[in-house]
């Protein structure tokens, strides 16, 4: 039996349905709002159904020693770890203007929540679909929490083993069937 599912509002995945192509935008926007603007508007223009970007609120994701770690790498945006973070990472108002943004030129908007916190955020935002990041897929509790919100899910394989991957769809598969690898 061929699988498929709506994976955002009119646009189906899977069968014969055409591939739907995600632009991986993440953080590359140097934490410049009108970079990232424009990355949705080049997204767009080759052709991609969504723009993805990833979200993390940090001070849940990492610790005050973590955050206040010296960063020293010639492409840091600060002198710590939390300060080059807190530069790539939009606030929540930005996230919803460049979500409206998305919106308005016709292209579908999501994020890879780095963190059970910003997963919180991208469901109030209301994101079609929560995209899964590799460097999460073995994290059981945070996919069965995902999964419990009820959108559909891309789940990242990247390195994980056949088992991982085997354990995911055993723990997701019963209470969110509307995702894919």
């Amino acid at each position: 039996m061929v699988r498929e599912f709506e994976l955002c509002p009119g646009r189906r995945v899977g069968g014969d349905q055409p591939c739907f192509i995600i632009a991986e935008i993440g953080q590359n926007h140097q934490g410049d709002l009108d970079i990232a603007k424009r990355m949705i508007r080049m997204a767009k223009d080759c052709g991609a159904d969504c723009a993805k970007f990833q979200k993390s609120e940090l001070e849940y994701k990492f610790n005050k020693k973590a955050l206040e770690r010296p960063y020293t790498s010639k492409h840091s945006w600060g002198k710590t770890y939390g300060e080059h973070k807190r530069h790539l990472e939009f606030s929540h108002d930005q996230y919803r203007e460049l979500k409206k943004y998305a919106e308005e030129i016709g292209i579908f908007f999501t994020a890879s929540g780095m963190d059970e916190m910003a997963v919180e955020f991208l469901h109030d935002l209301d994101v079609p679909f929560f995209k899964v990041g590799s460097g999460d897929t073995n994290n059981f509790p945070y996919l069965e929490k995902t999964a419990k919100k009820g959108r559909p899910m891309v789940i990242s394989s990247g390195m994980q083993s056949m088992n991982t991957m085997r354990q995911v769809y055993q723990i997701v598969k019963p209470i969110n069937p509307n995702f894919c690898f």
